[in-house]
């Protein structure tokens, strides 16, 4: 699948972030029904950075430049809404990035969610400078959090950013949230979809478990999946295939399932294929899927973005160990 320029990868998005802010004084939401945080500096960026050798100091003041929204309100998209652009320069108080952005996200839906949210920032003739992905929530019903996302600084020349657009708003059900790593959920495993790849109209998702419990966790045949759009409707007529053979080209999902024994640390994959060849018919898209590891398992919600184009087909692979990834320590 096609990638963005310096997009954190979507396996992280399970790391849920109530506001995009390294320095912060979060509260659980006040009578106003907001997520408060504070920061001087955009998250993931040092203060003030380092000072020239042999030269003396240069007091920051902290403070970007702001520079105008297209309209009063901001860009809004799906409950989002930038509230803030700046440019960050040198002596403004954080190094290593070019710019940043103000946002709130408002949940009108009836379940807590946890939101993906992908960010363009763009030039003056309206072309993309660069586009950044941000994680937020949970988000509770009828409430709203704020957040940061950042344009770090970039290496040689590039065009001067004067506008940023909300370009994709992904919301999933916080009790069905992926995660890759963190404090280990109830079910005993982190479950996960990587960012995949695509060549010549092939596309590849790898899922991924990692058994994060004290105890063993078996395994023995396909991921069961349930497809939705973007309105998290069922998508219905695509035929889920077990393996991989039948989509043109793909590799990695073939073979009969076989037991995978993971013990604590270890990691399970599978795989998912598809084409998106578009003849006669109406494309399918499905960004999200919903994953259960096996019968019975609790559900997990990953967005691989599945562009079936008019295929009517979804290969799945069978898990199988994965003797490449490390093996990780628990953490409760």
């Amino acid at each position: 699948m096609p990638t963005v320029s310096r997009t954190a990868p979507a396996v992280l998005a399970g790391v849920l972030l109530l506001a995009a802010c390294d320095s912060q004084s979060v509260s659980p939401g006040g009578d106003d029904g907001r997520v408060r945080a504070e920061t001087l500096c955009p998250s993931d960026f040092s203060q003030y950075g380092n000072a020239p050798s042999g030269e003396p100091a240069v007091t920051a003041s902290g403070t970007p430049t702001p520079l105008p929204l297209p309209s009063a309100d901001g860009a809004a998209e799906e409950g989002v809404e930038v509230t803030g652009l700046y440019a960050w320069g040198t002596g403004s108080g954080c190094a290593g990035v070019d710019y940043s952005a103000e946002f709130k996200v408002t949940n009108r839906g009836t379940k807590a969610v946890a939101y993906t949210l992908t960010f363009g920032f763009r030039s003056a003739s309206g072309g993309a400078v660069d586009n950044v992905e941000r994680t937020v929530g949970p988000v509770e019903p009828g409430r709203y959090a704020e957040g940061t996302v950042v344009m770090p600084e970039a290496p040689g020349s590039a065009p001067e950013v004067t506008g940023i657009d909300v370009l994709k708003v992904r919301g999933v059900p916080a009790d069905e949230a992926s995660s890759a790593s963190g404090p280990c959920p109830k079910s005993g495993v982190h479950l996960y979809a990587d960012q995949g790849d695509a060549a010549m109209g092939l596309r590849v998702v790898g899922l991924h478990l990692v058994n994060c419990g004290t105890g063993t966790y078996r395994l023995n045949g396909y991921p069961k999946l349930e497809l939705f759009d973007e309105d998290h409707d069922t998508v219905d007529g695509v035929r889920i295939l077990q393996g991989t053979d039948q989509i043109s080209m793909a590799t990695g999902g073939s073979g009969s399932p076989q037991p995978v024994v993971l013990r604590p640390g270890e990691a399970a994959a599978a795989t998912l294929a598809w084409r998106n060849t578009t003849q006669a018919g109406d494309p399918v898209n499905a960004p999200y899927v919903r994953v259960r590891a096996k019968p019975g398992a609790r559900p997990v919600m990953v967005m691989p973005e599945l562009d079936l184009g008019t295929t009517g087909k979804l290969g799945v692979g069978p898990w199988k160990k994965d003797e490449t990834a490390p093996v990780t320590t628990p953490q409760p």
